[in-house]
């Protein structure tokens, strides 16, 4: 009767139904074009690493991977001689530390951490082009769930930041409509406030192209109105209306327009025309892209930085052979080479001191 003959390699533990899961973009991934499980699997790894492989690759992706947890599963090692079979493991071809940058919320860009394991043990070559690709990109970082917060609308966007809002504008009475779209050919006299008449709201606009004016005419005509230190007169507003529409061109609203030019004024303008024109040239907003149009920077692209196995030290996958350092790989090198061989001469002067010794202590 045939007897089977039991595997001289350490049997990895099972599972633990509990075993924990990393946070959500880090963990375990599986490299992708992996064969089936065989009972050949990490035959040609030392015994400690055949353990420690045998248990990694039955893990489920998004498992934690950090050497703290894995030697709270594996009873027989150590976290240093888990952290070493990790670089062996790491060396041999199954496995890369990465880190990939994700765009969060806003202008808020975060790192994710993740584990590539691989049953198949690849070259150094193989893991830096696949590391290379979007596909890996994606795979190590995928869109990570948008907290309650990033549910809000984004703010309306400004070309500066702008001076606390305006009152906000009230239909003029009927009484007014005459005196809101007609341009003023005089000096105004001071208002209280409570009478002010609103800054010209969008909608009003229209009505004041009807009427054979520019709505930069009208917001400089109005300016006198909201501040009798800039009161303008008719052939003044006509100098300044085509750097004003210069504004307006560049998507900046009527009200903007208004605030920039009035706020911070000195306590006496004596030359409103030119306090305006110096104002209108020095704060002229920045040319946006029209609507639609693609903008000249992309959205960041997903970019993976790989992780030296043992210290965590980021740098690009070529520049990690082995998925190590220099400092770790020459480190590791060493001990996997164990102490190197002593010197003949050496070997010969130890055996001399030690038969001194034995004469010395040969009974007289």
């Amino acid at each position: 009767m045939a007897t089977q003959q039991p595997s001289s390699a350490l049997h990895a533990p099972a599972l633990s139904a509990a075993y924990p899961m990393a946070k959500p973009g880090y963990g375990k991934r599986s490299a992708p074009d992996q064969p089936a499980r065989t009972r050949h699997d990490f035959t040609l790894l030392p015994t400690r690493e055949r353990y420690v492989a045998g248990f990694v690759d039955h893990l489920p992706d998004g498992a934690a991977m950090s050497v703290k947890t894995l030697a709270k599963q594996l009873p027989l090692y150590g976290q240093q001689a888990i952290s070493t079979a990790l670089n062996s493991l790491s060396v041999a071809g199954h496995l890369r530390r990465v880190r990939c940058a994700v765009v969060g919320a806003g202008d808020e860009t975060r790192w994710v951490f993740r584990t590539f394991w691989s049953r198949t043990a690849h070259d150094n070559e193989w893991w830096n082009t696949y590391l290379a690709t979007e596909k890996a990109a994606q795979a190590a970082a995928p869109a990570p769930e948008a907290p309650a917060h990033d549910t809000a609308p984004p703010p309306p966007w400004a070309p500066a930041e702008e001076p606390p809002p305006l009152p906000a504008p009230e239909r003029p009475r009927t009484e007014q409509t005459a005196v809101s779209t007609a341009v003023p050919h005089q000096r105004t006299p001071d208002r209280a406030p409570d009478s002010e008449p609103a800054p010209l709201a969008p909608d009003t606009e229209p009505h004041a192209s009807e009427a054979g004016r520019s709505p930069a005419y009208i917001a400089l005509a109005r300016l006198g109105r909201d501040d009798h230190r800039l009161t303008l007169s008719a052939d003044d507003c006509a100098t300044l209306e085509p750097q004003a529409t210069q504004w307006l061109d560049r998507g900046v609203s009527v009200g903007y327009l208004t605030s920039a030019l009035t706020a911070g004024l000195p306590a006496k303008v004596d030359s409103p025309v030119g306090l305006l024109r110096r104002r209108l040239n020095d704060k002229m907003p920045p040319r946006l892209p029209a609507e639609g149009t693609p903008t000249a920077s992309p959205a960041p692209t997903r970019r993976i930085l790989a992780e030296c196995t043992d210290c965590g030290r980021p740098g690009q996958p070529e520049a990690l052979p082995d998925g190590l350092c220099r400092p770790c790989r020459e480190t590791h090198s060493g001990s996997a080479d164990g102490e190197s061989s002593p010197h003949p001469a050496e070997i010969a002067h130890v055996k001399a001191h030690m038969n001194n010794l034995r004469d010395l202590l040969k009974p007289v």
